[in-house]
């Protein structure tokens, strides 16, 4: 049974899976639930400008700091989310996560979202434009 394609059968710790890769702004597929993905990733520095045209985008963060600029209504803000914080961008709200002391994060959207969304700016060449990777542990 293909993780990437089935839901994990199988307890799975987040620390054993944040573990398992060193990549940034990479995340790995956890499991699914429905037809969404539940996906870790370690993150630092900055990620990119963009937005996802039809879906919301959970974050909860497993440890460090996360701030999340957003670009709504002709302003700019930025959320500040500490270790166990939550927080859902609304879908077609342009935003940048970054993550000055790094941070490792919990994603949950829908199978196939693109991690620089539909709208982006260019994407920097350490940014890995996937749709998730299958965790492998």
């Amino acid at each position: 049974m293909s993780r990437n394609t089935a839901v994990n059968s199988t307890p799975v710790a987040l620390a054993t899976a944040l573990a398992s890769f060193e990549d940034l702004w990479s995340p790995r597929i956890v499991t699914r639930v429905n037809d969404y993905d539940v996906r870790v990733a370690k993150v630092a520095g900055e990620h990119l400008w963009h937005a996802h045209d039809d879906t919301d985008e959970f974050f909860l963060v497993i440890e460090g700091e996360l701030r999340i600029s957003l670009r709504e209504e002709g302003t700019e803000r930025t959320v500040a989310l500490p270790r166990g914080s939550a927080f859902t961008v609304p879908k077609g709200v342009e935003h940048r996560p970054y993550a000055p002391s790094g941070a490792s994060i919990l994603l949950f959207e829908p199978t196939g979202t693109l991690t620089v969304g539909d709208r982006h700016e260019e994407i920097p060449a350490h940014v890995d434009v996937t749709t998730g990777h299958v965790l492998d542990v």
